[in-house]
This record gives C-alpha cells, structure tokens and sequence, in this order.
C-alpha cells in the first residue's frame, strides 16, 4: 500500500527573467514501511522536495497524498496538526529549544498537541537513543551526536507514520553519522515507519531500499537497492 503519493510536483522561486525551477514535474509513490534515501548533487532540488512533502513549503503545482489526505488542501492550521501528528522531520541543524532539556525537547510535540505521554514509550525511545541518563541535560551540555538523538526522539515521540530527515548526518563525522543512520533504520524496522532520506552519501543511500536520483529538478533514476 502506498502512503505517500507525489504527482506532478513543481516548485518555482522568483518570477520572470530570475525564476529558478527547484522542482519540475516530479511524479513517485513510496510504499508504507519502505526506507527512501534521495540523492543528488546540490541545488537538485532534494531538500525542497522533502520540505513540501512534509508540508513546509508549499509547491507551485502538483499534489501531495500522505494516507491519501491531499495536504495542500488542508487549512494552515489543519495542515499544521497533520504535520505534527503524522510526520516527523529530522534536520541536518538539530533545531533543539535551548532552554529545554532533553526530556522536554523530545516531547515538546505532545504538549503542544496538549497530550499525555506515553511513558512506557518514551522509555523505550530514550533507551534506544542511549539518552537515559542525559534526561536532564540542556542541549548546549550534549555532543553532536546526542543533540541529534534527541531531534530523532523529538520526531518519533508522536508515532508518525512518515519519517523525512534532511541530511540527518551532515554535521557529524562518521562514526556518529553510522550510529545515526543505524537508529534511523532500527525505528524504521521495529515501528514500521516510512523513512525518507536526504543525503550526500553514496555510502549511506545504499543502505536503503529504494534510491532515487534528483537532478536540476527532476528525477533521473529510481532504482530498487532491496526489494
């Protein structure tokens, strides 16, 4: 079953003589549970991709289907509830609230939902992440690597059904960007999660199952890395 449908997406910046084409007619489905890595050189238009896949800037033309809700035909707020609830975003830039430890950074998506947390779960999440005993830490007493930890606990703690992160290891050397990508495909194997990938990294786009190449714009190869 399909979960995500992109149809004839097109995004344009500027108007005239200085409109730039991020995105040209980008059609693909990704199947419910199917990890998704997206590469390309830079300015290929990967990021603007995922932005408007989950829901953060909004295309020119096309549509956007998660579990068959056409996004983009949602009000702002509507589409900021089904943003919180149904997607979580991984950034390259961890985007954690200063003031915030990790515990809160991590269920800040549930309070502003106004719902209880799931201890249990949230448990089980911070053992994954190996933050158990950083529960407490502001995000400036935490590594790289733990700060985006807590951005992925941050973006699983709801249970979304889709999974977009956007050059999640780019601000790590490698041995903390393989751990990242290992939690990564862990969520997305034990919690049947859609993961979506932007990344640099032949390396990395390999471990997935499905590749896809963007370039000026639009894609140029889809290739099956697993069935």
């Amino acid at each position: 079953m399909d979960i995500l449908k992109v149809e004839h997406l097109s995004k344009v910046y500027g108007t005239g003589a200085t409109a730039v084409k991020a995105l040209d007619d980008v059609t693909f489905s990704v199947k419910r549970g199917q990890f998704v890595a997206i590469v390309g050189a830079s300015g290929s238009g990967k990021s603007t991709l995922l932005h408007i896949i989950g829901g953060v800037d909004r295309p020119t033309g096309g549509r956007v289907l998660i579990e068959d809700i056409d996004i983009y035909r949602l009000s702002e707020t509507n589409l900021a509830i089904f943003r919180r609830r149904q997607v979580g975003l991984i950034y390259q830039f961890y985007n954690l609230i200063p003031i915030l430890n990790v515990e809160e950074n991590i269920t800040l998506p549930l309070l502003l939902d106004q719902k209880a947390v799931d201890r249990p779960y949230l448990d089980e999440t911070l053992h994954t992440l190996n933050l158990t005993d950083r529960l407490h830490h502001l995000p400036h007493e935490l590594s790289g690597g733990e700060q985006q930890r807590v951005s992925i606990g941050r973006a699983l703690i709801n249970r979304p059904a889709l999974v977009l992160a956007d050059e999640p290891t780019g601000n790590l050397d490698s041995k903390n960007s393989q751990e990242i990508v290992e939690l990564l495909k862990l969520s997305n194997r034990r919690y049947h999660q859609t993961l979506i990938m932007v990344t640099h990294s032949h390396e990395i786009a390999l471990q997935a199952d499905r590749m896809i190449t963007l370039a000026d714009g639009r894609i140029v190869k889809d290739e099956v890395i697993r069935p």
